[in-house]
C-alpha cells in the first residue's frame, strides 16, 4: 500500500496549516493510501546540531518520512518563507529520507503572499533529491478559508472555499498518483 506522510510545520494549537494538510491527507486516504500526520508542534525536536546524531524524536520522525512513498509538506508563511519549525525539521532530513519521494507543497498565509514560501520549499526539497509534484497549494487569508478542528462545528477540519478545497484535495491525490508511479 502507498504510504503518504504529511509534515505540519506549524506550532499553533489552532493551525490552519495542519487543518489544510488533514484535508489533503483525507483525499490521499480516499485514493487508497495509508496516511500519517507528523505534527511538529507535538514533537520533541531540539534545534538541529550537525555534530549530534539522534536528538529528541528526530530518529522516529526521519523513519516515518523515509518509509513514506510520498510527503505532503505544509508550513505557515513567516516573513515570506517557511517556518523555523519546518526548517529545523528539514535540517534533520536529507536525501536518505527524500530520494525518489513525491512531495506536495502547501503554504498557508495570514494575509501576504505565499509564492516565495513555495519556491523556497521547492528548492530545498530538490536539494535532497525529492521530486516535487507540479501541483501545489497556497492559501492566502487562510484564517478566513480554513476551519480548524477547534473552529469546525463537528470537529473536522475543512476548507470553506470550494475551489481551494478542490485544489487541496487534488494535492493529496496527485501525491498518491506520483508516489505510486515512482514505486513502479
Amino acid at each position: 500500500m502507498t504510504r503518504i506522510a504529511a509534515v505540519s510545520g506549524s506550532r499553533s494549537a489552532d493551525s490552519t496549516t495542519r487543518a489544510a494538510l488533514r484535508v489533503a491527507l483525507d483525499a490521499a486516504a480516499d485514493a487508497g493510501a495509508d496516511t500519517d500526520l507528523i505534527d511538529l508542534a507535538a514533537a520533541d525536536l531540539p534545534l538541529y546540531h550537525p555534530e549530534e546524531d539522534a536528538q529528541g524524536d528526530s530518529e522516529e520522525l526521519k523513519r516515518r518520512v523515509r518509509e513514506a512513498d510520498g510527503v505532503l509538506a505544509g508550513t505557515p508563511v513567516y516573513r515570506g518563507s517557511y517556518s523555523s519549525t519546518f526548517k529545523n525539521f528539514h535540517d534533520f532530513c536529507g536525501s536518505d529520507e527524500y530520494a525518489n519521494t513525491a512531495v506536495g507543497l502547501l503554504a498557508t498565509a495570514g494575509g501576504g503572499s505565499y509564492g516565495g514560501t513555495l519556491e523556497h520549499l521547492r528548492s530545498t526539497f530538490r536539494n535532497v533529491h525529492a521530486w516535487t509534484v507540479p501541483h501545489e497549494v497556497g492559501i492566502q487569508g487562510a484564517s478566513s478559508k480554513v476551519e480548524t478542528v477547534a473552529a469546525s462545528p463537528d470537529g473536522e477540519p475543512r476548507i470553506t472555499d470550494e475551489d481551494l478545497r478542490g485544489r487541496t484535495e487534488r494535492l493529496g491525490r496527485v501525491v498518491v498518483e506520483h508516489a505510486e508511479r515512482m514505486r513502479e
